[in-house]
């Protein structure tokens, strides 16, 4: 049965962030397990039209290893699939990499004191693990009746079947979150008919998005430095928005100025500017920017729809008021398990319960994101409570990885075999978090978003500024910890490697 000192799950941004520096700190024992073909996690699984990041291109990626070659200033698809592939190259981790190899379960071994991973190749054990399979992982199909009777291809935006040819057909479109704002203006000019089903509209501002100019390619290599400069002062502008999202959501309203005037200049129809005029606080869902969403949606071959489906037919879409649209294509935008993510029910620990068990009745719960009582040597990345709205979530996961190597060390200093937060301050963090969210737009907003879980907890979202969430993370904090028995000393890791080396 192979054996290694740490297994992580999913070769995204997390598995890979994590990947590399194990390798920067001097640890080779370590074995990346991803389900799909290839790395890149949702950028390798997201290929629909006009799929791109929301997120600046200079943030938007490993602080230790910038990309002065981004082609604009919010990355394509592609180009961010390859930057992590290029990445996973450079650092040298792609022969940790296990592809096609999803792990079914992973259960905690009281008695080996490790984690048993159970695979299309068979078992493996680990002393640690590392979740790296993030939020955005499991496509959420809707619950509509008679969906499995629909005779067309069907899929979800995660799964985009490239080998449909959507020219001339009459295509439906279900959603109007962040997939759906990039494909519905890609596929317009080409459909016969688009129907794009909203049940609450998005708001949308301008989008500053701009190609990067040859003289800023020529800076970024030659003075990285530059880059590094842009690269914070587009972090810390983003954590001005953070005030408003987290702390006075009063602040927004400029926010929703600037998103209505973009609405109105580009949407001159009173009737379907009253459809897609949303009537909760900006921030509450997330806000998407486009330049041409909105003109997409004024076309004479596109419909919005705000009646509820009623049913889904053998080729046709029937809505509560009992209008039948006949369609050839049905796409589903309708985003992804995030709080109750399937993964979670396949990781098991000391009492046989799984994560999304222990989960049903407190919500998502970890401290700092990364650390849950029961579940010994287990570190969850992009963890309960550190999304974001307004930043990159690259910048949550380095500060996690960073808490993670300091764990390791300091089980290594100890000879310890096992490390497992313990109740009181995993309590109190939480405690702390919902207590803090409360006066965060995404409570007051007024709107129902996939931030919250079944019970109305927002258990996704990081409910302050993300330096606050770096400070908090820079050291291990081994008095909140229960240390396992010592076992034999640990051989220490091969020297350590300059990051970027």
């Amino acid at each position: 049965m192979p054996h290694t000192r740490i297994a992580i799950v999913g070769a995204g941004f997390a598995g890979l962030g994590a990947a590399i520096r194990l390798r920067q700190e001097g640890i080779d024992d370590f074995v990346v397990f991803e389900k799909n073909g290839d790395v890149g996690g949702t950028w390798w699984d997201n290929s629909y039209p006009g799929c791109r990041c929301d997120v600046p291109s200079h943030l938007y990626s490993f602080s230790f290893a910038l990309n002065p070659e981004w082609s604009e200033t919010y990355s394509p698809q592609p180009e961010i699939w390859a930057y992590l592939r290029h990445t996973a190259e450079r650092f040298g981790v792609l022969p940790h990499i296990r592809l096609n190899t999803q792990v079914s379960d992973a259960s905690w071994d009281a008695a080996a004191q490790q984690w048993r991973l159970e695979t299309p190749d068979g078992l493996h054990t680990a002393d640690v693990l590392i979740g790296g399979n993030g939020a955005l992982s499991e496509p959420a199909t809707p619950d509509l009746p008679g969906l499995d009777r629909f005779q067309g291809p069907a899929f979800h935006s995660a799964r985009w079947d490239s080998s449909q040819e959507l020219a001339g057909k009459r295509v439906a479109v279900i959603g109007t979150g962040a997939s759906a704002i990039q494909i519905v203006p890609n596929i317009q000019p080409d459909v016969a008919q688009l129907h794009v089903f909203q049940r609450t509209p998005p708001w949308v501002p301008p989008h500053s998005g701009r190609p990067i100019t040859k003289a800023e390619h020529i800076v970024y290599r030659r003075v990285p430095g530059a880059q590094r400069f842009v690269r914070n002062f587009v972090y810390w502008t983003r954590e001005m928005l953070a005030y408003g999202m987290t702390k006075n959501p009063r602040a927004l309203k400029l926010v929703r100025r600037v998103a209505t005037r973009h609405m109105q200049s580009q949407v001159k129809d009173p009737a379907l500017r009253k459809k897609i005029t949303p009537q909760y606080t900006p921030g509450c869902k997330r806000l998407l920017p486009s330049n041409d969403y909105y003109p997409a949606l004024t076309k004479e071959n596109v419909e919005v729809v705000t009646d509820g489906i009623a049913e889904i037919k053998e080729r046709s879409i029937v809505t509560v008021d009992g209008t039948e649209r006949e369609i050839d294509v049905l796409v589903m935008a309708t985003g992804f398990h995030v709080t109750d993510n399937p993964m979670m029910e396949h990781i098991r620990g000391t009492d046989g319960r799984s994560l999304l068990e222990q989960w049903r009745t407190s919500g998502a719960e970890a401290y700092l994101g990364t650390t849950v009582p029961n579940f010994p040597n287990l570190f969850v990345l992009a963890g309960p409570n550190t999304g974001i709205g307004h930043t990159s979530l690259v910048f949550m996961i380095e500060a996690q990885i960073d808490y993670v190597l300091d764990a390791l060390r300091t089980m290594r200093t100890r000879q310890a075999a096992t490390v497992e937060v313990r109740r009181e301050p995993f309590e109190a963090y939480n405690v702390d978090v919902q207590a803090r969210m409360q006066k965060t737009v995404w409570n007051t907003g007024g709107c129902a978003s996939w931030y919250l879980d079944d019970q109305g907890r927002n258990t996704t979202l990081w409910p302050d500024y993300t330096w606050k969430f770096r400070r908090a993370t820079r050291r291990f904090d081994p008095e909140n910890y229960e240390f396992g028995s010592p076992v034999a000393p640990v051989a220490e890791p091969r020297e350590r490697v300059e990051v970027g080396s």
